[in-house]
């Protein structure tokens, strides 16, 4: 049993559910804390921070929607006495330049690599999980995706590599202070051609038709979205198709000792858990 003691930020979520189990399972002492656990952390609850914070040696941050609290954040885990700060952050955060995706990501990473922490930042590319945990998921069963992404391909991670990624990272202090490890799948693939994979393995007929940014937005907003959050999504897309997110990197790899779970594997263990049936 180690004596470490590690919060989980947004343990409910798609991330730190899995990261939470992992560490469990490795003996790590696991603080896990979100809006709806039994330890409750609200990025809009500042004063709620210290009690969550109290103890704790190595916390995993997954930020906020909003720039600006992850700095507020840092500067409480420090007078806490944590030492060891893991962000959660997107693929290629350092090129994506004047776009307005991100902004968030940006400011977390500004926070925690000026820390006076030990930090490691893990920048991960899209989940294969959006395709049935969240937002493309009911478009899917109901058997058109639609996007603003045409021939630039993602080469979308797998959120099993993700977790065992920060897993690894966090219970193994000192190893990978100061590292950026870019994650990624195996292979780049386009929007289309991961839709087809879907669509075969599952047996549904699932198709994918490519949309204007604008009809994106509009389409978000008309199924509740807020506006700025419907311009988000899309700004991700459009920085997407720069095409400087689409090379796929080592950095599972390099920090597992192994490849990465293709998306091939991903969709027959979606399908076969029934995941796209009507």
């Amino acid at each position: 049993m180690s004596n470490e003691t590690a919060l989980v930020l947004g343990a409910t979520g798609k991330t730190g559910r899995r990261v939470a189990a992992r560490l469990r399972l490795h003996g790590t002492q696991v603080r896990a804390a979100s809006r709806s656990s039994r330890t409750r952390f609200d990025w809009s609850d500042p004063d709620g921070w210290d009690a969550v914070l109290r103890g704790v040696t190595t916390a995993y941050v997954v930020p906020p929607s909003v720039p600006g609290p992850v700095h507020a954040f840092v500067a409480r885990a420090e007078a806490a006495g944590v030492r060891r700060l893991v962000l959660l952050s997107g693929h290629g955060a350092d090129t994506w330049g004047d776009s307005t995706f991100g902004l968030d990501m940006r400011s977390a990473e500004e926070a925690v690599r000026g820390s006076a922490l030990e930090w490691t930042v893990l920048r991960a590319s899209n989940f294969n999980q959006n395709f049935d945990e969240d937002i493309f998921h009911a478009p899917l069963v109901a058997g058109e995706l639609e996007l603003p992404a045409g021939s630039v391909p993602e080469p979308f991670i797998d959120l099993e590599d993700v977790a065992d990624a920060v897993a690894t990272v966090l219970t193994e202090p000192g190893r990978h202070a100061g590292r950026i490890y870019e994650l990624t799948g195996p292979r780049a693939l386009t929007w289309a051609e991961a839709v087809a994979l879907i669509s075969r393995a599952s047996g549904q007929p699932i198709t994918y038709r490519q949309v204007s940014p604008a009809e994106y937005t509009a389409a978000l907003v008309k199924e509740g979205w807020g506006e700025d959050d419907a311009h988000h999504v899309s700004a991700m897309f459009e920085l997407m198709e720069r095409g400087v997110l689409a090379e796929a990197t080592d950095g599972i790899a390099t920090l597992l000792g192994r490849a990465p779970r293709t998306f091939e594997d991903y969709v027959v263990r979606a399908a076969a858990a029934g995941a796209w049936r009507p």
